[in-house]
Protein backbone atom coordinates (compact mmCIF):
# COMPACT_ATOMS: atom_id res chain seq x y z
CA UNK A 1 0.00 0.00 0.00
CA UNK A 2 1.18 3.80 -0.79
CA UNK A 3 -0.30 6.58 1.03
CA UNK A 4 -0.12 10.18 -0.67
CA UNK A 5 -0.86 13.57 1.47
CA UNK A 6 -2.14 16.22 -1.01
CA UNK A 7 -2.38 19.91 0.70
CA UNK A 8 -5.12 21.91 -1.50
CA UNK A 9 -3.61 25.24 0.45
CA UNK A 10 -0.33 24.74 -2.08
CA UNK A 11 -2.06 24.68 -5.05
CA UNK A 12 -2.64 28.23 -5.77
CA UNK A 13 -2.49 27.52 -9.58
CA UNK A 14 -3.29 25.53 -12.13
CA UNK A 15 0.75 25.19 -12.49
CA UNK A 16 1.10 24.64 -9.08
CA UNK A 17 -1.63 22.37 -8.57
CA UNK A 18 0.19 19.84 -11.20
CA UNK A 19 3.82 20.25 -9.84
CA UNK A 20 2.72 19.24 -6.17
CA UNK A 21 0.54 16.52 -7.66
CA UNK A 22 3.31 15.19 -9.35
CA UNK A 23 6.30 15.56 -6.68
CA UNK A 24 3.95 14.01 -4.26
CA UNK A 25 2.74 11.25 -5.54
CA UNK A 26 5.88 10.54 -7.75
CA UNK A 27 4.64 10.88 -10.93
CA UNK A 28 6.73 9.92 -13.84
CA UNK A 29 9.15 13.00 -15.85
CA UNK A 30 6.83 13.12 -18.35
CA UNK A 31 3.40 13.60 -16.64
CA UNK A 32 1.72 15.87 -19.12
CA UNK A 33 0.13 18.72 -16.11
CA UNK A 34 -3.55 18.30 -17.62
CA UNK A 35 -6.77 16.63 -16.59
CA UNK A 36 -6.04 13.43 -19.06
CA UNK A 37 -2.38 12.49 -17.83
CA UNK A 38 -3.57 12.94 -14.46
CA UNK A 39 -6.52 10.10 -14.93
CA UNK A 40 -3.60 8.20 -16.86
CA UNK A 41 -1.23 8.49 -13.99
CA UNK A 42 -3.67 8.07 -10.80
CA UNK A 43 -4.79 4.59 -13.16
CA UNK A 44 -0.92 3.49 -13.00
CA UNK A 45 -0.57 3.06 -9.34
CA UNK A 46 -1.00 -0.21 -8.42
CA UNK A 47 -0.63 -1.42 -5.11
CA UNK A 48 -3.53 -0.24 -3.64
CA UNK A 49 -2.53 3.39 -3.13
CA UNK A 50 -4.62 5.39 0.07
CA UNK A 51 -4.79 9.07 -1.65
CA UNK A 52 -5.53 11.62 1.11
CA UNK A 53 -6.52 15.41 -0.12
CA UNK A 54 -7.02 18.28 2.57
CA UNK A 55 -7.82 21.65 2.28
CA UNK A 56 -9.86 20.92 -0.98
CA UNK A 57 -12.02 24.22 0.03
CA UNK A 58 -8.99 26.39 -0.71
CA UNK A 59 -7.97 24.18 -4.10
CA UNK A 60 -11.30 25.32 -4.91
CA UNK A 61 -11.31 28.98 -3.69
CA UNK A 62 -7.91 29.10 -5.35
CA UNK A 63 -8.68 27.56 -8.85
CA UNK A 64 -12.75 27.26 -9.20
CA UNK A 65 -14.12 25.02 -11.46
CA UNK A 66 -11.20 23.79 -12.61
CA UNK A 67 -10.04 22.81 -8.90
CA UNK A 68 -13.22 21.27 -8.97
CA UNK A 69 -12.25 19.03 -12.30
CA UNK A 70 -9.24 18.60 -10.49
CA UNK A 71 -10.77 16.86 -7.34
CA UNK A 72 -13.28 15.15 -9.79
CA UNK A 73 -10.69 13.45 -11.81
CA UNK A 74 -9.33 11.92 -8.50
CA UNK A 75 -12.74 10.51 -7.26
CA UNK A 76 -13.80 9.27 -11.42
CA UNK A 77 -10.64 6.94 -11.08
CA UNK A 78 -10.96 6.10 -7.50
CA UNK A 79 -14.17 4.84 -8.49
CA UNK A 80 -12.98 3.02 -11.74
CA UNK A 81 -10.00 1.65 -9.57
CA UNK A 82 -11.27 1.25 -6.89
CA UNK A 83 -8.40 2.47 -4.63
CA UNK A 84 -8.91 5.27 -1.52
CA UNK A 85 -9.51 8.47 -2.06
CA UNK A 86 -10.45 10.88 1.15
CA UNK A 87 -11.20 14.50 0.92
CA UNK A 88 -10.97 16.85 4.30
CA UNK A 89 -12.28 20.30 3.17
Amino acid sequence: MSLFLLDGKDMISKEAAYEVIAKEMNFPEYFGKNLDALYDCLTDLGSEPVIVFVNTAILEENLGEYGQKILSCFRDAADEYEFTFREKR
